[in-house]
């Protein structure tokens, strides 16, 4: 087979099929580079022209690896190896010369698609590769088979595709899982946003025009109202004048809860943010895997959540906690640094020397904002350095994390302990899966007050200002939802539906297929008749499963070419020789048409002119070259006239 230009272009849409999906997470220089190589690459073939010299390529690669060193100041991790793999195969074009090389490119293709995945492994880009994969497959059988038309490579490469998915099958259900991310270096893996430990004016606010999937719930039993999901997260304690953050808890005693009731029971598929952190409803009981419950009731999984989560919880909706609270937790609530928001610590003083308990003076800072202009907003004004009193007495314009904040500063003013915490509000129900949708726009501040008979208890500022914003979700709750992504703009009915569809479908791929973990492979053998599952059977039931794949492809491809050796010509005189066989005349082995035919009239003279016209149309059709189409029929008609 000689390297001739339609092999050359379609490995140059190899190449350019695999590197497409990249650009987005390469440099634009190293897309740039790589476009115009395949462009020359493409220009020579169409040409004639000779391929460049190869100390001119020699110096292309040295100033592109060079190049890589510099932008990325090394030469290991995802994204180097990635732009290197890339501009190598890239780079090879312009050296092909025989078949050899391109064999290798269409190797290197099928590898950069394993990269494809590094970054996201979506239906979409599933679909994508594959639809890739089937173009390297057509390339590489016009590389062995060279004159045949488009159509038949086509049909081969997909039924060698169709043949690959059984075995694909197996080895996917029966592969020993590996836990952790597809990519094995944590500081590349899924570096996505999410819920920080700090909080500052706006921060939130930003977070909620993503329309990213923060993680999905399902609820067995009961289903709490969407006003009772507050999806805990980071407790923020120390606050600086600006920006509150988490800190470090001052106790290590565990946080107990008296006086539960109202249990739910859910399932949390968490998207990987590279935090600590789980998301669970307030206040969380149990959970199915090993985490650290901090001394504040936040979850913390015992490394980064860099990979798709799934676990079990039940939390209590009514509940009292820590009625005993630490001294050195309560001091922490009530920190303030010195020197900010004089207006804000005056009416905090007057609130509390007017207040009969705490709880009242809770009740008049929620009435203040309900009552004096305040204003829910995406785009709130700037704020200074006395942030909470321009806010409070001033714009009236702010965010959740405008309302938590200033509501805490409010209350450890007025010597009452205060917290704030940060997570989701909400979620949109998907009732073709059952589930909860909480996104990154659900993000939520609130905040949490100790009160000597009831503990810590949750108070958010934000539903005395928009209800409608804890009732119904973000878009319902501002005038004027412009700023929201388009599908988070309550959109049409129908839009709302295929939106849905799409992401109980996605679902379902992250449930069965990227989330076919360790645990969910054992329970999946398990329901199919494995016991005591190792590593070990499981590897020798993937062998003896491919073995037998293996063996019945084998039979059904010799099936095939058996069928092919018997013609149909073939077939009819076979049947001929049978009813002979069976009357005491069978035909050996050596023994052609003509000569069986004449022995045969010898024995049955009362045969000879049927069997003598039989063998001559036989011997006509299969070594004579009449067209079979012409006397098959009367080649069948004869046969089938034939007595015995």
């Amino acid at each position: 087979m000689k390297l001739t230009a339609p092999l050359t272009f379609g490995l140059i849409a190899c190449i350019l099929l695999v590197s497409a999906p990249h650009a987005e997470h390469l440099p634009l220089w190293v897309s740039t580079v790589c476009a115009a190589l395949l462009a020359w690459r493409a220009y020579l073939t169409w040409g004639g022209y000779p391929m460049p010299a190869r100390w001119l390529l020699l110096s292309v690669t040295v100033a592109c690896v060079f190049a890589i060193a510099i932008t990325f100041r090394t030469l290991f991790g995802r994204e180097v190896g990635v732009a290197l793999l890339i501009l190598l195969a890239t780079l090879k074009l312009l050296e092909l010369k025989a078949v050899r090389d391109a064999a290798v490119l269409v190797y290197l293709s099928c590898f950069i698609i394993i990269t494809n995945f590094f970054y996201s492994q979506s239906i979409p880009t599933a679909l994508y590769m594959l639809l890739t994969l089937l173009v390297i497959m057509a390339t590489w059988v016009h590389m062995q088979t060279g004159a045949l038309a488009f159509k038949p490579r086509l049909r081969i490469a997909v039924v060698l595709l169709l043949q690959a998915i059984p075995l694909s099958l197996i080895i996917f259900v029966l592969f020993p899982r590996v836990q952790g991310p597809l990519w094995g270096m944590p500081q590349d893996a899924y570096a996505t946003s999410g819920l920080s430990d700090t909080m500052s004016p706006g921060s939130m606010s930003k977070l909620s025009l993503s329309d990213a999937v923060a993680f999905r719930a399902t609820f067995v039993g009961r289903t709490p109202l969407r006003e009772q999901m507050y999806w805990r997260g980071p407790v923020l304690w120390d606050y600086d004048g600006l920006t509150w953050t988490r800190g470090h808890n001052a106790t290590l005693r565990r946080p107990a809860l008296t006086d539960t009731t109202q249990l739910v029971d859910y399932t949390v598929t968490l998207e990987p943010h590279n935090k600590r952190w789980l998301f669970v409803l307030d206040m969380p009981a149990k959970l199915s895997i090993s985490a650290e419950l901090a001394p504040d009731f936040q979850l913390l999984s015992m490394a980064p959540v860099n990979a798709r989560t799934r676990y079990t919880a039940n939390s209590f909706l009514s509940y009292r906690a820590n009625l005993e609270e630490q001294p050195q937790q309560l001091q922490r609530a009530l920190a303030l640094p010195q020197g900010y928001n004089p207006q804000t610590r005056q009416l905090a003083a007057e609130w509390r020397a007017q207040s009969a308990s705490p709880e009242a003076l809770v009740r008049t800072v929620i009435t203040y904002f309900n009552r004096q202009g305040f204003e829910y907003t995406l785009e709130p004004p700037l704020l200074g350095l006395n942030g909470v009193d321009e806010f409070l007495f001033g714009t009236k314009k702010g965010f959740c994390e405008h309302y938590a904040g200033s509501f805490v500063v409010l209350m450890r003013a007025a010597g009452i302990p205060a917290r704030v915490v940060t997570g989701y509000q909400g979620g949109e129900y998907n009732e073709l899966g059952d589930y909860y949708i909480i996104r990154q726009a659900d993000a939520h501040a609130w905040a949490e007050v100790w009160l000597r008979e009831r503990g810590w208890v949750r108070v958010d500022p934000t539903a005395a200002i928009s209800p409608e914003r804890i009732q119904s979700g973000l878009s319902s709750a501002l005038p004027d939802n412009a700023a929201l992504p388009f599908l988070g703009r309550n959109p049409p009915e129908w839009l709302r539906g295929l939106r849905l569809n799409w992401d109980a479908l996605a679902n379902q791929w992250n449930q069965w297929v990227l989330g076919y973990n360790t645990e969910r492979q054992f329970a999946f053998l398990t329901r199919m008749g494995m016991e005591d599952i190792t590593w070990q059977k499981m590897a020798l039931n993937m062998l003896a499963g491919i073995a037998l794949l293996v063996g019945v492809f084998t039979l059904l491809m010799l099936r095939r070419l058996a069928a092919r050796k018997t013609d149909a010509v073939q077939t009819v005189w076979l049947k001929v020789c049978r009813r002979l066989e069976k009357a005491g005349l069978p035909r050996a082995a050596h023994e052609g048409p003509m000569d069986y035919a004449t022995r045969i009239a010898a024995v049955h003279p009362d045969l000879a002119e049927d069997i003598h016209d039989i063998a001559a149309r036989y011997a006509s059709l299969r070594y004579g070259g009449e067209a079979e189409q012409d006397g098959l029929a009367a080649f069948k008609d004869a046969v089938r006239a034939f007595k015995l």
